[in-house]
């Protein structure tokens, strides 16, 4: 159901950064925002003046946008875009700002997302984030995402016979995979009897089963593969990516995203499939998703995710198929909008050896998966992307 698209030929992703994760911040968005430019621009050896296009993400930084950054930043960038897609941010962010180096609209892209999520933004942030949350969800009572992942995880279960243990693997899995990573949050050990045993918080949902909020910024560069090489930077490319906005509309519950409708597209271009790949980095704010993407992305069939995940080793370990290798953002924490740009920051360490935490035994491709913009029962926005080395 997808038309062919034009190769991510000659294209570098590289710098991976993290900076700043906190539970709490009395520091603006701004101030992670440049933060992680200058962390960009020291992991590559840049002069500020040779970043000419900037792609933002994030929750809080309105009224201000990309536009005022360079301002604040002191860039000229010639190229610029703001992407309130949540979840799918990152990967949507690396894919445009790629064409534009291609098209020659920018020499080198920095992508930033930032958010602090603390104090009352978190509050402000669940009770504004579309009109409809705003005007016919949160007056009634409706408070924040958690209700609408209860719905979608009860009926994924009634439908396919998943337990709570299933979606407690992915948790367990996830902290083991988090413990070396400095940035997350959450490194300590987690039980199945810790997870099993958590406080409610949305029937079928306990403390385990929800991201935390927190602060923090993800960046990375997009230029091209030549002046990556001439700059001795280690780099993956894009071997194939795919974006979907507002699929199966029609379904009363959210069972599956975009993936499927491009979901062969994908692979075709990377010129390979689901077993090839080295680690999935997959968007988890909720363990429920993780287990569409499973299912969308092809690792199984659809409502075998269950038992994929009783089957396999999704931890770094090896043997399996590791699973947001950094611990994602049930271990990092949900920095808002930095949230969709952590799967992608990880993916691009693990394929260039620079893993903050357990590498995974190199491969030639990695997939990583965005979703994103919650409006009432679903997410809208959907992407992935299969990264190889450089």
């Amino acid at each position: 159901m997808s038309g062919a698209r034009a190769p991510f030929d000659d294209v570098a992703l590289a710098a991976p950064v993290s900076f700043g994760y906190a539970r709490s911040s009395r520091r603006q968005v701004h101030w992670f925002l440049g933060r992680v430019l200058a962390e960009l621009i020291g992991a590559a050896g840049l002069a500020k003046s040779e970043i000419d296009g900037l792609a933002v993400a994030s929750y809080g930084l309105y009224p201000d946008n990309a536009a005022a950054l360079s301002q604040y930043f002191g860039l000229e960038p010639r190229w610029l875009v703001d992407f309130p897609y949540g979840g799918a941010s990152g990967v949507i962010a690396a894919c445009r700002a790629a064409r534009a180096v291609q098209a020659g609209d920018a020499e080198v892209v920095a992508c930033l997302a930032a958010d602090v999520m603390s104090g009352g933004a978190f509050g402000s942030l669940v009770a504004n984030f579309s009109s409809f949350a705003r005007d016919h969800v949160y007056p009634y009572g409706g408070v924040g995402p958690n209700g609408v992942f209860a719905l979608i995880t009860e009926n994924y279960m009634r439908r396919f016979g998943a337990r709570l243990e299933d979606f407690g693997r992915i948790c367990v899995a996830q902290r083991q995979n988090a413990r070396a990573n400095p940035q997350a949050l959450l490194r300590d050990p987690m039980t199945m009897q810790a997870y099993l045993a958590a406080q409610a918080v949305a029937a079928p949902l306990g403390l385990y089963d929800c991201v935390m909020p927190c602060c923090g910024g993800e960046g990375f560069l997009v230029m091209g593969a030549d002046r990556a090489r001439a700059s001795g930077l280690a780099f993956a490319r894009i071997a194939g990516a795919i974006e979907r906005h507002n699929a199966h509309a029609d379904d009363p519950v959210h069972v599956a995203g975009g993936w499927t409708r491009d979901r062969d597209a994908l692979y075709q271009a990377a010129g390979a499939e689901p077993g090839d790949m080295a680690f999935l980095q997959a968007y988890d704010d909720y363990p429920v998703m993780v287990m569409i993407q499973l299912e969308d992305l092809g690792f199984c069939d659809k409502g075998k995710a269950p038992d994929l995940v009783r089957g396999t080793d999704l931890t770094t370990a090896g043997g399996g198929l590791p699973l947001n290798t950094g611990g994602g953002q049930l271990s990092v924490g949900q920095a808002g909008a930095a949230g969709g740009f952590l799967g992608v920051v990880e993916g691009l360490r693990q394929i260039t050896g620079q893993a903050l935490g357990e590498q995974v035994p190199a491969g030639r491709f990695g997939l990583v998966s965005g979703y994103g913009t919650v409006i009432y029962d679903r997410g809208l926005c959907t992407a992935a992307a299969i990264l190889a080395p450089g």
